[in-house]
């Protein structure tokens, strides 16, 4: 499986926003395939495993806000 890596704008903000998302994420990505920059002031999600539409419908089903980036 090709990996390609994935950057999305989010309005994930702290720990406890990635702690309510990991769930979502690690069942479309896996753990450890993807990381939010909070320094970022667009809050960056990195990911290297998934599907564009499933990564967007994981936030989204968390209560987040995502965008593609143009990468």
């Amino acid at each position: 499986m090709e990996t390609t890596t994935r950057q999305f704008k989010t309005n994930i903000k702290c720990d406890g926003c990635i702690a309510k998302v990991t769930p979502y994420l690690d069942k479309v990505s896996g753990a450890g395939a993807w990381k939010v920059d909070l320094t970022d002031k667009d809050r960056i999600l990195t990911v290297t495993r998934g599907g564009t539409k499933d990564i967007e419908a994981a936030v989204q089903a968390a209560g987040y806000k995502i965008e593609l980036l143009n990468n």
